[in-house]
């Protein structure tokens, strides 16, 4: 039954979810999708538990008795590390909502469904969460592939889908109306902040290295533009399949020309990506600026990293605690169950996602705080939901939002936040520079609230 987990009920005396729910099955990559039949004959057999979707919050409750929220979490594919922290976060902040008596008095209940980290496979859950598990909402998608397929087919099921991904399509119009993204920044923000700091401080001649698909793209075209404005130039562009597993290939594509190697990287491999990288550069490389993307979900104090040193990345959020933590950053480790150092509470060797699982959290807390404003109470009553979201202008930090305030625009769906820059420093990330969310704010490329429901 490789393409359906199984259903879960959060433990109400677990404080910290550091795991995924018991039982949860983990299927392979391209698991082909079950037909009714085969799913029917399964349950039959005795197999009923690994035919449900994982649900987490009130595993008994009906449509009409909570609020349900569809989760198209990665838990399978090249963004499989990035899947299972988002997963684990918002079953966190699910819990902490219900402990509040959660959405205007109902509880919430998230229906947590493989997309595989692929296109089809996410098109076909969102329909899934329309027909079959008829939800209020669908969030927490984050590779931009997956969701360039996945937002048309939401809009046409007029249902409110709201991305954990830093793709800038949604703020360039590309979507639709029920189509939001309200805590986590896009590239062209992130980019045209970062840009100036890195054509000041490490050089003006650029060669970019990413993923050969949407989100490289987007870090591409804006870096591009960014750095050109600054006087710079792009002297080389690398684009690298995200399921590669080898990159010596790759490397003498690098002019020696180049002051500031760019990268961003995803996958499974990313470790090799960057060990590779240091292996080929030596110890009269250029300086390198990366994304901590290209590092997520992995241990930066190991020997095959010690070339890291003095290295800068991009963090949307600090993965180590900082001197000027805010009690609100300690309120959500401790209740995700996350150390000082951004690794699990239950296994040091367990490296958080923490640059982009904020995401969800705030998400969840962001479509709460728009359900609450319009008395939301079920499905006839989305166009006001999604109307008080656009009527929401930002977010201060605080318990819900502990990456910080943001400012969200309404009329692009688009969320601005702080965007940080750490340098690597034996091992650690110290943060050496910080741009206001007010800063990364740039001219609106569509208006949605001029589209139809």
């Amino acid at each position: 039954m490789p393409s359906h987990p199984s259903r879960t009920a959060a433990r109400p005396d677990a404080h910290h979810p550091n795991d995924l729910p018991a039982g949860t099955a983990r299927p392979p990559d391209h698991a082909a999708p079950l037909s009714r039949r085969a799913l029917l004959t399964t349950v039959a057999a005795g197999g009923a538990a690994l035919a449900m979707p994982g649900i987490i919050g009130r595993a008994t409750a009906q449509a009409g008795d909570a609020i349900r929220l569809g989760a198209p979490f990665h838990r399978t594919g090249v963004g499989a590390s990035y899947g299972r922290w988002y997963e684990r976060t918002a079953a966190a902040a699910v819990k902490v909502i219900n402990e509040e008596g959660g959405i205007n008095g109902r509880p919430v209940e998230m229906i947590v469904e493989d997309d595989g980290t692929d296109p089809r496979r996410g098109v076909e859950v969102m329909e899934k969460f329309a027909a079959e598990h008829r939800v209020d909402a669908v969030f927490g998608h984050l590779f931009s592939h997956v969701v360039a397929a996945t937002a048309p087919r939401a809009g046409e099921l007029k249902m409110p889908y709201f991305l954990c991904s830093e793709t800038h399509a949604l703020a360039a119009g590309a979507f639709n109306r029920y189509c939001f993204q309200p805590s986590m920044s896009d590239v062209k923000s992130q980019v045209r902040s970062m840009a100036p700091w890195i054509a000041d401080t490490l050089g003006r001649k650029i060669t970019l290295i990413y993923p050969d698909y949407a989100f490289g793209y987007d870090h591409r075209d804006n870096m591009t533009a960014a750095i050109e404005a600054q006087g710079g130039e792009v002297v080389a562009s690398i684009a690298i399949p995200p399921a590669e597993t080898s990159f010596t290939r790759y490397m003498p594509r690098i002019p020696f020309s180049t002051e500031v190697i760019y990268h961003v990287m995803v996958g499974p491999a990313v470790l090799t990506f960057v060990r590779e990288l240091g292996e080929f550069l030596g110890a009269n490389r250029p300086e390198i600026f990366g994304f901590i993307d290209s590092l997520e979900a992995v241990k930066l104090d190991i020997p095959q990293l010690a070339f890291l040193d003095g290295t800068y990345l991009w963090e949307g959020h600090p993965r180590h605690a900082q001197n000027d933590q805010s009690a609100f950053d300690v309120f959500y480790r401790d209740r995700v169950g996350v150390d000082a150092m951004g690794a699990s509470l239950s296994d040091p060797q367990d490296v958080s996602t923490y640059a982009h699982m904020f995401s969800v959290w705030e998400t969840l807390f962001a479509m709460k705080q728009a359900m609450e404003a319009a008395d939301y109470r079920g499905p006839g009553q989305k166009t006001e939901f999604l109307e008080a979201m656009e009527a929401i202008g930002g977010f201060d930090a605080s318990n819900r939002f502990p990456q910080g305030s943001k400012i969200f625009n309404g009329r692009t769906h688009q969320a601005f936040a702080d965007q940080m820059i750490s340098q690597v420093r034996d091992g650690r990330l110290e943060q050496v520079h910080k741009v206001a969310a007010a800063d990364t704010v740039y001219e609106d490329e569509t208006d949605y609230t001029k589209m139809s429901f």
